[in-house]
């Protein structure tokens, strides 16, 4: 916002040879417009800040969603387990991203790796950070730690959790950040100075920097530990061992839906930006139109594996649905503030597509993730990068991102006729991302795999780890044992075909 200025001597040569004593008069008059001029600052600030805390509140909430989604995905032994895990990731990553993970993340200058100041929030508010700022990275890291407990989930030792969720919250994700958040990360689209190809990375709300991060670590996590007992029977065929509740793992996705509109819009950080000043047209508009492009690609998602899954297995299934639907949201999250709504219709169609595929190509291989996590968050947000460097508009993407200096407008996406250096630019982010993650996640696991802290005995988990870990079930109340103390037998009724009587 422009601030308003005044000078005293120039004011008062307008206010005549009448006046008693026009520079007292207009030093007056000045300081009223000073005043007000800082009230206009104070509330631009004010207003900001507000915008981002509530969408910090709105991305927390997520881990509510996640929460649901994670126990509703679970065989009910395993309940208390996985939503102790969920409360974990958020805990532990409170500590390690205030000790370390901010820092490294946003602590500028930096070296273009890895940043060096702010640690344990020294030297925070600055102009360009305040503690708003910090709850809402957090928020974004604690986002990645829980989708990497969906891989790995009912078969894995409590300890195994807390060493990887302080890990990655407190510098694998951060470093991710800092190479293409901020403002002198060396992949950033930020980084005016030096952008990579000309162009940086375009990764708005974290396809890449959130969710192929998470993803990626629970690959590494599942690939380790080696699929749960049963998912696969002696001749390598799948056996479903499906979660134990449909109502927890929709009531989850609506959680995470209405989580994502802080997320993705959350992402401009600041909502009081006019484009022109005077206009109805501003950054608020961009908001909403980021909201709505998270909207259309999820939905388009849902639909297009609501009916694939209808074709393939004859069955409309919820759970299937929901994870589509979730798919079409990391795939948009990349793009979602650079591209026309049309396009987020395309990205959640094929990002369904994906989905789907990466289920497939994970029963062949034998690959376990109860939650699809790997899967969705790995795969779909790979495709919303590439679909980002096609699909991105030269008007959204100059609105959005700083001006290049000597430059009169930044690369945009391939198919909208802006040449191939920012996909070029991010063809190299998923490359990166899935070397660092591998190179420091993949070794964690193992090493916790050699020591035995990471997957729990055969006996606990044909038990359940509500049981043997945590002392007792999620649930006291078991209908089918109270009916079998009552004397009921329950029995299988199968269809028979009636045949007709002859008179």
């Amino acid at each position: 916002m422009a601030s308003l200025t005044c000078s005293a001597e120039q004011l008062a040569q307008f206010l005549g040879a009448n006046t008693t004593n026009p520079t007292a008069a207009a030093a007056y008059l000045c300081d009223q417009f000073s005043t007000i001029s800082n009230k206009f600052t104070d509330t631009a600030y004010a207003i900001d800040t507000t915008y981002l805390l509530f969408s910090a509140y709105l991305v927390f909430s997520m881990q509510l969603g996640f929460a649901m989604l994670c126990a509703g995905s679970v065989r009910a032994k395993n309940t208390m387990n996985i939503m102790l895990t969920n409360v974990l990731d958020a805990a532990a990553g409170g500590l390690f991203y205030y000790l370390f993970g901010f820092a490294f993340a946003f602590g500028a200058p930096s070296n273009g790796f890895i940043g060096r100041h702010f640690f344990g929030l020294k030297d925070v508010p600055t102009q360009t950070f305040d503690y708003s700022s910090f709850l809402y990275q957090w928020a974004f890291a604690i986002a990645a730690a829980g989708i990497t407990s969906g891989s790995i989930a009912e078969r894995t030792q409590f300890v195994a959790y807390l060493i990887y969720s302080s890990f990655l919250t407190g510098f694998v994700y951060p470093v991710v950040s800092n190479w293409f958040w901020s403002s002198d990360g060396w992949a950033s689209a930020s980084n005016t100075g030096n952008l990579l190809f000309g162009s940086g990375v375009i990764d708005f709300a974290g396809s890449g920097v959130v969710h192929m991060v998470g993803g990626i670590a629970g690959l590494w996590g599942a690939l380790i530990e080696g699929p749960r007992i049963g998912r696969f029977d002696s001749s390598g065929r799948s056996v479903a061992l499906r979660g134990h509740s449909a109502s927890l793992v929709v009531l989850g996705t609506f959680l995470l839906w209405f989580g994502w509109y802080g997320f993705n819009p959350g992402s401009f950080t600041k909502i009081l930006s006019p484009y022109n000043s005077g206009s109805y047209y501003g950054q608020w508009s961009a908001v909403g139109r980021t909201a709505v492009t998270t909207t259309l690609a999820g939905c388009t998602a849902a639909l297009t594996t609501l009916f694939s899954k209808r074709i393939l297995s004859g069955h409309w299934n919820v759970t299937d649905v929901c994870n589509g639907l979730l798919g079409g949201f990391a795939a948009i999250t990349a793009g979602c503030s650079v591209v026309e709504p049309w396009a987020a219709i395309i990205c959640g169609f094929v990002a369904a597509v994906v989905l789907i595929s990466c289920n497939k190509l994970a029963e062949k291989l034998k690959f376990d993730d109860p939650l699809e996590a790997a899967q969705l968050h790995g795969g779909c947000g790979a495709w919303g990068i590439i679909f980002t460097a096609l699909f991105a508009t030269e008007k959204y993407v100059n609105e959005v991102y700083p001006k290049v200096p000597n430059k009169p407008n930044r690369p945009y996406g391939l198919f909208m006729g802006g040449g191939g250096k920012l996909l070029a630019a991010h063809v190299i982010q998923i490359l990166v991302i899935v070397g660092w993650v591998s190179a420091t996640m993949g070794p964690l696991f193992y090493a916790l795999h050699k020591l035995k802290l990471l997957r729990i005995s055969a006996e606990d988990e044909m038990a359940g780890m509500d049981m043997t870990r945590h002392g007792g079930f999620a649930y006291i109340y078991h209908e089918d044992d109270e009916l079998q103390k009552a004397g009921i037998q329950l029995r299988k009724i199968e269809p028979r075909a009636t045949t007709p009587t002859s008179n």
